[in-house]
This record gives C-alpha cells, sequence and structure tokens, in this order.
C-alpha cells in the first residue's frame, strides 16, 4: 500500500473536488496516509479551492475503504457519510461531512471528504497525558453529553434508512449474530459460549432504539490541549440500546491501562453519566450497564477473531490484525470474571 498520491489519482481527485465545489478548480498541495485504521484508510489533504463556497485553502481527510473487504459489519462510505451528516445536524462534534464519491474510476474505492479537525485519537497517549483533552472532569461530561446527541436521533429516519431495525430486542440480536457467527467457525470458543449463555439468561427488557455509534471509546474521538475535537468512525452505527454505549465507553478493555479512570480511562463514570443525564434529560438505568460492558467485551473478542483470520487466511496481510488475534485470551478472562459469581 502506498504512502502517496500517484499523479493520475492527484488528477482524478482534483476535477471531483473541483466539480462537487462548484470552483473552477482545486490543487491538492499536500496528501498523506495517516497511520492506523484496520478497517479504513485515511488520508491528510491539504487543498487550494478556486471559487466556490469553499474559496481558498481547505484542510480535509478523504476517507476510504482499506485494501480488504474489511470487518463484514462494517458499512460502506456512503452509509458513514450518511451517518456522519445526521450526526453534524444533530450537533454533535463532528468532522464536517463535505462531498461522497462513489464513483471507482477516481480513486479506485468509494471515498467521502470531510473538513480535518486537529489534535490527537491515539488512546494511549490521551489515557496518559494531562495534557491532552483539557480538564478531565470537563472531557468526561463532555463525551457524555456527545453521546446524548447522538442517542437523540431516532427512527424512522428515510435519510438512514440502510440501518435495519432489528426484529429482537438489541440485546437479543447481538446474542442471536454472536452465536451465528461463533457456530460457523472452525475454531471453538467454550469461554464465549459460555458469555453468550450469562448474557442470554441477564438480557435486561427492551427500552426505546436509538441510533448508538457501537465504537464510542477512547481512540475515536480527538482531543487538542483544551478539550474534544470530533467524534470519529462511524462505520458500526446501529438503531439499538443505548445503554450499549454506555458499557462500551466504560468497558474495562477501552481504559487502556487505566482501570481505575472507568469511563473510557480517562476520568469518572459518574463525571461521564453527569453530561449524559444532563444533555439527554433521562437517568442512566446504573444496574444494567454492568450487563453492557459483559457485552461490550464480548462483541470485541469476536472482532479480534474476524480481524485475526483476515491476516491468518492472507486476505490482508498486516501486523496489526495479527496483533490483534492476542487480546482475545484476555478478553474471554474479562468475561469470566464478571460473570464468575454465576
Amino acid at each position: 500500500m502506498s504512502s502517496a498520491l500517484h499523479e493520475g489519482q492527484r488528477a482524478a481527485l482534483e476535477r471531483f473536488i473541483a466539480q462537487a465545489a462548484g470552483a473552477r478548480a482545486a490543487a491538492i498541495t499536500q496528501a498523506q496516509l495517516l497511520s492506523g485504521g484496520a478497517i479504513q484508510e485515511n488520508w491528510r489533504l491539504d487543498i487550494h479551492i478556486d471559487g466556490g463556497a469553499h474559496d481558498g485553502p481547505l484542510a480535509a481527510v478523504l476517507r476510504c475503504d482499506s485494501a480488504s473487504a474489511g470487518v463484514a459489519t462494517s458499512h460502506g462510505r456512503a452509509q458513514e457519510f450518511a451517518l456522519l451528516k445526521a450526526a453534524h445536524v444533530a450537533g454533535v462534534t463532528v468532522p464536517e461531512p463535505l462531498w461522497l464519491c462513489q464513483d471507482r474510476a477516481v480513486f479506485g474505492r468509494p471515498f467521502f471528504v470531510m473538513r480535518r479537525v486537529e489534535g490527537t485519537a491515539a488512546a494511549h497517549r490521551i489515557v496518559k497525558d494531562p495534557a491532552l483533552g483539557g480538564d478531565r472532569v470537563r472531557l468526561a461530561e463532555q463525551l457524555g453529553r456527545e453521546l446524548a446527541r447522538i442517542h437523540s436521533i431516532r427512527p424512522p429516519r428515510p435519510d438512514l434508512a440502510f440501518l435495519p431495525v432489528p426484529e429482537l430486542p438489541p440485546a437479543a440480536w447481538l446474542i442471536d449474530r454472536a452465536r451465528r457467527w461463533l457456530d460457523g467457525h472452525e475454531l471453538p470458543h467454550p469461554v464465549m459460549e459460555w458469555g453468550l449463555r450469562w448474557l442470554e439468561r441477564h438480557a435486561p427488557a427492551p427500552g426505546e432504539l436509538n441510533l448508538c455509534h457501537r465504537d464510542y471509546r477512547s481512540g475515536n474521538y480527538m482531543v487538542d490541549g483544551q478539550g474534544l475535537t470530533g467524534i470519529l468512525d462511524w462505520e458500526f452505527a446501529g438503531w439499538s440500546d443505548p445503554l450499549e454505549d454506555i458499557g462500551w465507553f466504560c468497558a474495562k478493555c477501552w481504559r487502556f491501562g487505566r482501570n481505575e479512570r472507568e469511563a473510557g480511562g480517562i476520568g469518572a463514570r459518574e463525571d461521564f453519566y453527569r453530561g449524559y443525564e444532563a444533555e439527554s434529560g433521562r437517568a442512566i438505568a446504573r444496574e444494567q450497564v454492568r450487563y453492557w460492558e459483559v457485552m461490550a467485551h464480548m462483541n470485541w473478542a469476536l472482532i479480534s477473531i474476524q480481524q485475526a483470520q483476515r491476516h491468518v487466511s492472507g486476505e490482508e496481510s498486516s501486523l496489526l490484525l495479527a496483533l490483534t488475534a492476542h487480546i482475545t485470551p484476555e478478553l474471554e478472562w474479562e468475561i469470566l470474571s464478571m460473570t464468575e459469581e454465576d
């Protein structure tokens, strides 16, 4: 995978951007493939636009699929673009979505262009460096508020019609999806089968459906020295119980070693809850969050197996995917630890 655009790609992108922006011309002055992203690629673009509503310099990011097909449950770029637009309108702090291109002749893959936000999303840095993200109480509260704004989006939504409405309650739907995948997988995972049975036996009563990010965690938002600059990576979003996102954010597997900071490794759980409740106007059912933390470890374990399989099968040779496989036993241990009382 090249980290630079070839001349044909650059010229095709410039023509597309000029047309999409209603400009006379567009020139890409700098292009750089950003690190990270096992499922998608992100390209940093500095663009100069001549004419139209975006006349002048534009700091942007181009987001496209990685070289492989990716995780089966992730959305395509057109769907992620629609989700980003819906979140932007709902007041969520996201990079402004600009233009979508589904013509493979332009870049070889569908992509969209969004306005670039500055800062870092590196979770291992954010949880360890208090200079990133500003005041941590305020950051935890703000992340709670942002999540509440995401959850303000509810079906039916014609612009999000590609999101299937689960025929089962959200917890039961996730359990059924996981069990069907494990049944078809060549290797047994008895701990995960145990975890699925525990989740089945303790499933909460279904509530209302909201738009859930489904990967809301440290590593998928950007911060600078003052605070939050953007919520990223919407490729798993769907209709679900809002507690799914809350459990995912607070799960131990997403604290990056700062286990005493139960809200994403960056702050106190109650600070995160307070921001959410103030924005949403509804109380979090605290007694149910632990259930969704077990679900978070189950879902992340499944994804870790899927990503490892992409590497082992030869579909995509990637050190990142290979290393992901090594976290599966740790996730299984946490599932056992959280359910051992039963």
